[in-house]
């Protein structure tokens, strides 16, 4: 018997283009996908009372979906998100949005091609943010982060004012997401999508990088093997696959969300 054997690129490639054959995906509309992102990140441990935000640009050029400041990350539907201008002046919607939305707004002017923030404040993140250590990227599931997560060293105090957004965006420049000191997490992609699955998976790389420091020595790993990695979870048929699965999950309790 024959053994074929190939480079891996070639498997790379096959893997794409069964990904784009076989993935059926849901056609939800933005204002639902980011009520589901909601619901995924409140399911997973990310909420934190009224803290965090979760944001979209609109249909129009210089507007912006957003929750209404009041209701948890688990009371977001469609139906009750708002539609924003630049500046936080509501377009569409009832309520006021988060004033600390301000700082995404530098994100999106900085950043044209980003889609999304995801920012939130869950446990293992919140408390690997305290003890002034970047996120270590050392196990396959956290490879999404490799050479990919900014590290902002010192707070800047409640972001609800421009030199905050100044301050963040710079310090996230143009990687994926950035670890907030003495904060959170932020997520910034060029999809809802990417931005959900980013910021849950934060979550799990911090909670595994306190476990793991609590029990011996973080070793690194091969940067190029790292990199192959990152490339391959964050294929965008994988990532829209993995977000679909997690918002199946949320539609067997409470199809609502949906609008």
């Amino acid at each position: 018997m024959n053994v074929i054997v190939r480079d891996k690129e070639t498997y790379h490639q096959q893997t794409t283009e069964r990904m784009n054959q076989h993935f059926a995906l849901p056609e939800w509309s933005a204002r639902q996908k980011l009520a589901l992102a909601c619901r995924i990140l409140a399911a997973e441990g990310h909420d934190s009372g009224l803290a965090g935000q979760a944001t979209a640009r609109g249909e129009s050029p210089g507007t912006y979906l957003m929750l209404r400041f009041g209701l948890g990350f688990d009371e977001i539907t469609a139906d009750n998100l708002l539609l924003v201008d630049d500046d936080l002046n509501v377009l569409e919607g009832e309520g006021m949005p988060n004033p600390s939305n301000r700082f995404h707004l530098w994100i999106y002017r900085a950043r044209p091609h980003v889609a999304s923030i995801m920012h939130t404040h869950p446990p293992h993140v919140s408390a690997l943010s305290m003890i002034g250590v970047p996120l270590a990227v050392s196990h396959m599931d956290t490879s999404l982060f490799h050479e990919d997560c900014a590290w902002l060293r010192e707070w800047p105090g409640t972001p609800i004012g421009d030199e905050e957004g100044r301050i963040i965006s710079d310090a996230l420049g143009d990687k994926r997401a950035i670890l907030l000191a003495h904060h959170g997490q932020l997520a910034a992609c060029e999809s809802i999508e990417e931005a959900t699955i980013l910021g849950m998976f934060m979550e799990r790389a911090a909670k595994l990088q306190l476990l793991a420091m609590s029990a011996g020595t973080i070793l690194p790993i091969d940067p190029a093997l790292a990199q192959e990695a990152h490339d391959y979870r964050l294929k965008p048929k994988a990532i829209a696959a993995t977000f679909a699965y997690y918002s199946r999950r949320i539609l067997r309790g409470d199809d609502a969300v949906l609008g």
